[in-house]
């Protein structure tokens, strides 16, 4: 590869970066092309950019990076053999699932590491991070607690609407009776 083309790669890796909310280096050898494609797809159907590059201009880009140039040492030791980047779109959870999902049928492809909200994850943690809520659940827990107490307000507000009812019924079937 020339330098002009190395000068390209590492700009695009660069911009990748910068539009990812995280992270995430794997380990691919070993795996079948049809593992590779099925792997691809299941990025690509959740809109995150998966990405094979040379470990030294992945370094380049990450040492020249604004957003993960401070990690750059931290993931140096990582980058070492077959790395594949796995670039997260708005949800910075949803790699750790699908590499979750997957290693759970074989034991491909590996983790590496993982950048996420300024925090470095080791290979260890793939399970910690996969059990993590995602952002649609983050946002469904909050609206279902905030939901909760205009429930028991509507509910209160019924009951006395019922209750108030009730009672001016009564009342009429009494001045009836008498």
């Amino acid at each position: 590869m020339d330098k002009q083309k190395k000068i390209e790669v590492t700009g695009d890796i660069q911009k990748m970066m910068e539009d990812s909310s995280a992270l995430y280096l794997i380990n691919f050898s070993g795996m079948t092309v049809e593992e590779v494609e099925d792997l691809r797809g299941a990025f690509f159907k959740e809109e995150i950019k998966y990405r094979v590059v040379k470990n030294t201009l992945a370094l380049r880009a990450l040492r020249e990076s604004a957003k993960f140039a401070s990690f750059a040492e931290g993931l140096e030791e990582f980058l070492k053999g077959p790395t594949g980047i796995v670039f997260a779109g708005d949800d910075p959870v949803k790699p750790a699932k699908i590499l979750k999902a997957k290693t759970e049928k074989s034991d491909k492809p590996k983790f590496k590491a993982a950048v996420i909200e300024g925090q470095l994850y080791g290979s260890d943690k793939l399970e910690t991070l996969s059990k993590l809520l995602s952002k649609n659940e983050i946002i469904g827990a909050i609206c279902g607690s905030l939901n909760s107490p205009v429930s028991g307000i509507v509910g209160s507000i019924n009951a006395v609407i019922r209750d108030l009812a009730s009672i001016i019924e009564e009342v009429a079937k009494k001045k009836n009776a008498a």
